[in-house]
């Protein structure tokens, strides 16, 4: 994310305006993850979603670029506008376009795994909560991990095309590999939150750790459902 000058951070405010901005983050962090949510639920009893997610599965690098790029747009929506209705048009863009690629991988676990979306969100929600508080304990501002997940992504990005394009599977190691990336991700968008943000940028302090969340969610499930396909 940006960094901004220094008087208008949440950082430099009165400790009410930053007790504000956080109340504010996580609440609509709370709303983003129950819409999240809800969508999933209306989504897998549509049969056009249904069938849109079987389309998804064989055209999956498409779905992928037309996602980078949609979420490209929602974000700069959410943090270059001082229009808070546009902030707001970002976060929904970008919670609806997160409920439609999780969509395939949500109708494959329900399918065929019953019980192991709870399972995952749990275990999503723990190591979460347990980075959060590494953050807010230590108070260290940690955004010198740009770097790290900016090249981070990058690599990833070429791999995961590179599996889509020569027919390889990235397998197990990947994956556990990206779960310790999300949550490297939760850790500078957390200090983000304590640190970096203006006062009236909530909406995408919480898109930010939304998106860290869901890619968290998205490879622990991928491990559950990899574990208990062997079993």
């Amino acid at each position: 994310m940006q960094t901004y000058a220094s008087p208008y951070t949440v950082a430099a405010q009165p400790v009410d305006a930053r007790a504000a901005f956080i109340r504010k983050t996580y609440a609509h962090l709370g709303g983003s993850i129950l819409a999240f949510a809800l969508l999933e639920a209306v989504f897998l009893q549509i049969p056009a979603m249904i069938g849109l997610a079987s389309l998804m599965m064989g055209n999956w690098w498409i779905v992928l670029i037309a996602y980078m790029g949609v979420s490209f747009l929602a974000s700069k929506w959410a943090v270059s506008s001082t229009k808070l209705s546009t902030q707001y048009l970002g976060l929904g863009l970008f919670v609806v376009a997160e409920a439609i690629i999780f969509l395939p991988m949500l109708l494959l676990a329900t399918t065929y795994f019953p019980g192991i979306i709870t399972q995952a969100a749990v275990i999503t929600l723990a190591l979460s909560a347990g980075v959060t508080a590494i953050a807010f304990v230590t108070k260290k501002d940690f955004s010198f991990l740009n770097s790290f997940l900016t090249i981070g992504g990058f690599v990833a990005l070429g791999l995961i095309f590179a599996s889509m394009i020569f027919g390889f599977q990235l397998g197990l190691i990947f994956a556990g590999a990206m779960a310790i990336f999300a949550s490297v991700a939760i850790l500078r968008d957390t200090s983000n939150i304590i640190h970096h943000y203006q006062t009236n940028q909530y909406v995408a302090a919480s898109l930010g750790l939304f998106a860290s969340i869901a890619l968290l969610f998205w490879y622990v499930l991928q491990i559950l459902m990899s574990l208990t396909g062997r079993e």
